[in-house]
């Protein structure tokens, strides 16, 4: 089982996570997965300050941007030096126990994240950083995708969403919850990956959510990215590290 030890900069065990961006603004995370320039520019009209996840970097440097940092195993390191990014700016994390996705949760500190470039391409890659999210409960990290954006829901959410806006909730491990202002509430069901799920609900106006777990995750049309990014940030209450 992946990360089940905080691991140093050699891939070795470590008593204590080195954080390498501790931010008291919110950051965005570009992975090597397919990247709209748009989506870039939108995540950090509201999340300024950039971190590459390997391979991300050389998306940075195409779109003319510098990471302050790339984080990751550095398989891509070839193609980041090609493209001009200063070697005190790269970070390798050595061990293969965990994705660079991974990496980057546990290295970086900040009120919220925002990803781009981790959807899209490969599944596998997509579905490994939904792990990602469930493993960091700490970290309030929301993904961008072409159609939708996906974040582990805290212990309470509210937001102002409108009438007859899709909310899906996916069970990432068994979870509850209560509901108010969803079409079908979750009021006393008990979800799991294997059983029932709660995908295709529907916002009647002001939806808030409470579960009982780190383990749901919440999706949500793209278009609502700033208004969850600003409700994970107000945040008071959060999920302690797994």
């Amino acid at each position: 089982m992946a990360n089940l030890w905080p691991v140093d900069q050699n891939g070795g065990k470590s008593g204590k996570m080195t954080v390498i961006v501790d931010s008291s603004e919110p950051i965005t995370l570009v992975g090597a997965g397919e990247l709209a320039k748009n989506d870039l520019k939108r995540c950090l009209d509201a999340a300024g300050r950039l971190v590459a996840v390997d391979g991300g970097g050389a998306h940075c440097r195409a779109l003319g941007l510098m990471p302050e940092a790339v984080i990751g195993d550095m398989d891509s390191l070839s193609a980041l030096v090609a493209a001009g990014i200063p070697e005190d700016r790269i970070h390798r994390i050595a061990e293969q126990e965990s994705t660079d996705f991974d990496k980057a949760l546990r290295s970086v500190a900040a009120p919220v994240l925002l990803g781009a470039g981790f959807t899209g391409a490969r599944l596998d890659h997509q579905l490994a950083c939904y792990n990602g999210l469930v493993r960091h409960p700490d970290k309030r990290c929301i993904l961008l995708s072409d159609t939708d954006i996906a974040f582990l829901a805290p212990p309470v959410l509210e937001l102002p969403l409108e009438a007859g806006t899709r909310v899906s909730l996916f069970p990432m491990g068994l979870v509850e919850g209560v509901s108010e202002g969803l079409r079908w509430p979750i009021n006393g069901l008990v979800f799991t990956p294997d059983g029932r799920i709660g995908t295709s609900n529907e916002a009647m106006g002001a939806v808030r959510l409470e579960m009982t777990a780190p383990k749901m995750l919440v999706i949500l049309p793209r278009k609502w990215l700033e208004c969850v990014a600003r409700a994970l940030a107000a945040q008071r209450g959060s999920w302690h590290a797994l």
